[in-house]
């Protein structure tokens, strides 16, 4: 089962996204800025970190370039409802995917699914 680290600082956003990856079969930690996501990463065992961009405290991209430097093999995908930053986002963490809000938990899921069909997931 692939683990999955949300940072998404709005809390009933992070809570609609946690179930419905749950949902999907994915084990999923969330916390509410990047922050709060370094120590998960720095224990390892995640497959994908997925980020809200903008953030108090650290923002999306910067976690995401720790993430890289703490977890090489991590997979990242940004979420934001700022078209500039995900442009921002893609030219800074250049393998990532970016995905705009508002967006349907259907399309948030099936981006998730082709992250871990991706050609080099089996062999992480």
């Amino acid at each position: 089962m692939a683990r999955i680290l949300l940072a998404e600082d709005d809390a009933a956003m992070r809570q609609y996204l946690v179930r419905a990856l749950e949902k999907s079969g994915y084990q999923v930690v969330s916390v509410d800025r990047g922050t709060a996501a370094i120590p998960h990463l720095e224990a390892g065992g995640f497959d994908l970190l997925l980020t809200d961009i903008v953030m108090p405290e650290m923002d999306g991209i910067e976690l995401a370039q720790k993430a890289a430097a703490i977890a090489p093999d991590i997979r990242v995908m940004f979420i934001t409802g700022f078209s500039a930053v995900s442009l921002r986002a893609g030219q800074a963490v250049p393998n990532s995917r970016v995905l705009s809000k508002p967006f349907h938990l259907r399309d948030l899921v099936l981006e998730v699914d082709r992250i871990f069909q991706g050609p080099s997931f089996g062999e992480l």
